[in-house]
């Protein structure tokens, strides 16, 4: 792998901003200056190998995300959080919100996620539980499609149950560590 200094760096900005972390927050999680944030984000400078793994961890991706850019997920086709499918859900209730329950678009995209995923989708939107349960459900349809998500994401924002316990017994069973 070609580590692109520049690539790299607007990963970890876009990464860090997404956890809504100042330079300054995250040069103190890690131990180093803030000015040393800066410098790995204009790419003029990478992150020390020792570092590493707590600026994955901290910023909630791998480490093969960090050095290729973002651009490669250890042959996984993208990193998805938890975070992102907890509010891919909400966007859907949003959606019925914004535009109305009987509008056409929410009731095709509605009507397709039940029949796809042979559900009644819209009992997540006021139930925290099953809620809960449609964000593993989510998260398992795109591990089966090939994308990457962290096991130290899915305990750290799931609760503690049957879901979570299957969701990465599963990850396991692809090969997610």
């Amino acid at each position: 792998m070609d580590l692109n200094s520049k690539l790299m760096g607007s990963f970890l900005q876009t990464e860090r901003k997404r956890m809504g972390m100042t330079q300054a927050e995250l040069a103190e999680k890690l131990g180093v200056s803030p000015q040393a944030v800066s410098n790995w984000e204009r790419g003029e400078t990478i992150p020390d190998v020792s570092l590493l793994l707590s600026l994955a961890d901290t910023l909630h991706c791998s480490v093969d995300a960090i050095l290729s850019g973002g651009a490669g997920c250890g042959g996984y086709r993208r990193h998805v959080t938890v975070a992102q499918m907890q509010e891919a859900l909400s966007a859907l209730d949003r959606i019925g919100e914004l535009l109305g329950r009987d509008h056409f678009i929410y009731q095709c995209i509605i009507e397709a996620l039940n029949s796809r995923m042979n559900t009644t989708i819209e009992a997540s939107f006021s139930d925290p539980h099953i809620f809960d349960v449609f964000t593993v459900e989510f998260l398992l349809a795109c591990i089966s499609n090939g994308d990457y998500v962290d096991p130290r994401d899915v305990e750290a924002h799931l609760p503690d149950n049957r879901a979570r316990e299957y969701l990465i017994k599963s990850m396991q069973e692809h090969g997610i560590r």
